[in-house]
């Protein structure tokens, strides 16, 4: 973007948290085109570093760091990197408020995919359509950074063409939580999940809702609404966007005490006990990125339950079936509570740390618009409330769409893990989004093996050998879970023997363990 006297000019915040250490940062998120300094000199640069996001911010002086990368041990002047002398610690969390000039118009990111969309449906052969005449219905689907994406869609009313045909006839934006983020922001970095961004701002609810403590109202869906009915929607969150991406502002009130009604279009559901994305086997603490947890990462496959979503969602919009009712925590039957209730519960495992801080959204003024801020950073104020999904004595979630290996568990799963010391933050939890944001990694913490196991480490917890006769009565179980899932159409009959198959992973994974901690008393 300009103006007529030339490129715009402004400030921008570029926020990090290194896991390595390291004497020079790049000034982007996951190394997407930077935003460079104009003025390698610019003493009005700002550097700041706090022990987690919410700490207090301490001034690095000026003169202690530099817009600079090394090259061959030596210090060159770069306007897209910074360069500390000390070092960038592993776990603490930096901000680098500078100017910088050109801003492209990242807004147009919308329309373009709204134009191609309509010109898929709409478009005549003579225009060029490939599918001409082929499209009646379409679907946005997004996974975290595209979910944010399509709820900024959604905020900014723009899912209709020139001519007023609806774009989008359904959406799905799955882990997304109740964020947006800077897709339509003046020098917006469209991939950063920093806590303190426009990922975080009011409205977080599809109808109007007013803010208190801001004065402000408005709901995510209140200017489509204004323009007729609204398309079928799915939000489909996993206990990671509860425990960081604030997930529960979606249907609870800013006060955390009151569920808010749902529009009759809209469906959210949780994947009770899932992270933010997939891992898989084998199990473990750490990936080839060098991200060490200190439990096991959560290995639970949910993409069944969004094979049946789709489907689910394209027999609501093609023929008006209505799909299964929405599954989340409550206030209204305390399945939706404080992360301190749950900790509680978690904390009684052997081994289970508690956070050192919880992530909180917190209200924070850009100026009067947003979209071109006028305050950077931003003032920050009051945090929201924030709820999480409730717990069982095993400490398994009790609410959203449980997979067969939450009903027939053979370990703790939770959305959410701490930082190793190994890679500093220690007692944070564990993010792998860039600076602090909502990809979190989750836990998997398996049940004592034996009763001998659970007796001699003061687990709570019954063991795997105590719940389970055999493999073929845990299988059973699974087998029973699934099978109540595809009666409530939260899962496709096809994806039964793809369930069972990794259920069957699931048992010898763990029942290896067991023969190990049986060998190991022996």
């Amino acid at each position: 973007g300009q103006t007529a006297d030339g490129p715009i000019s402004g400030n921008i915040v570029v926020t990090f948290q290194p896991h390595l250490a390291s004497q020079v940062q790049f000034l982007s998120d996951r190394l997407h085109r930077p935003y460079p300094a104009n003025n390698l000199e610019d003493w009005d640069s700002v550097m700041t570093v706090q022990d987690h996001e919410d700490a207090p911010e301490q001034i690095i002086p000026r003169q202690q760091w530099s817009f600079a990368r090394l090259d061959a041990g030596q210090r060159v002047p770069d306007a897209s990197h910074v360069y500390l002398e000390a070092g960038f610690i592993p776990g603490k969390v930096y901000q680098v408020i500078y100017s910088t000039t050109g801003a492209p118009v990242v807004g147009l990111g919308h329309l373009a995919i709204r134009d191609i969309a309509a010109f898929l449906k709409q478009g005549t052969p003579d225009a060029g359509n490939p599918c001409a005449g082929e499209v009646e219905k379409a679907y946005a689907f997004g996974v975290s950074q595209s979910g944010r994406f399509l709820r900024q869609f959604l905020y900014l009313g723009v899912n209709h063409d020139q001519d007023g045909n609806t774009v989008f006839d359904g959406f799905i934006p799955h882990v997304a939580g109740a964020k947006r983020g800077e897709f339509n922001q003046r020098f917006g970095q469209p991939s950063s999940q920093a806590s303190r961004s426009n990922n975080s701002l009011f409205p977080f609810s599809d109808r109007d809702e007013t803010d208190e403590e801001s004065g402000q109202t408005g709901g995510l869906l209140s200017r489509l609404a204004a323009q007729g009915p609204l398309p079928k929607i799915m939000y489909v969150n996993t206990s990671s966007e509860y425990w960081a991406g604030h997930g529960a502002l979606l249907h609870v009130d800013l006060k955390g005490d009151r569920d808010l009604d749902l529009p009759e279009s809209v469906r959210v559901y949780l994947l009770g006990g899932t992270q933010h994305g997939l891992s898989g086997f084998p199990l473990t603490d750490n990936d080839a990125d060098g991200y060490r947890t200190q439990q096991l990462v959560n290995c639970l496959d949910y993409r069944p339950l969004l094979r049946a979503a789709l489907v689910n969602l394209d027999k609501w919009v093609t023929s008006g079936q209505a799909p299964p009712r929405s599954r989340y925590p409550r206030v209204d039957d305390g399945t939706a509570v404080s992360p301190e209730v749950v900790l509680e519960t978690l904390g009684s495992i052997p081994g289970v740390n508690r956070p050192a801080q919880l992530r909180r959204f917190t209200r924070l003024d850009f100026g009067p618009d947003p979209g071109v801020p006028s305050n950077v950073p931003a003032k920050v104020g009051k945090p929201y409330q924030n709820l999480v999904p409730a717990v069982d004595q095993d400490g398994n979630e009790l609410s959203g769409v449980p997979l067969p290996y939450i009903s027939a568990p053979l370990a703790t799963y939770t959305g959410w893990n701490l930082r190793h010391a190994d890679i500093g933050g220690l007692g944070q939890v564990m993010s792998t989004g860039g600076a602090s944001g909502g990809t979190l990694r989750g836990s998997t913490i398996p049940f004592p093996a034996t009763a001998e196991e659970r007796e001699a480490t003061g687990d709570p917890r019954l063991s795997v050998a105590e719940r389970y006769a055999s493999r073929d009565s845990y299988l059973e179980r699974v087998k029973q879970a699934a099978q109540s899932l595809i009666n409530e159409g939260h899962l496709l009959a096809q994806d039964l023997n793809p369930v069972m198959e990794q259920g069957e992973q699931l048992y010898d994974v763990f029942l290896n363990r067991v023969a190990q901690v049986q060998a190991a008393n022996d």
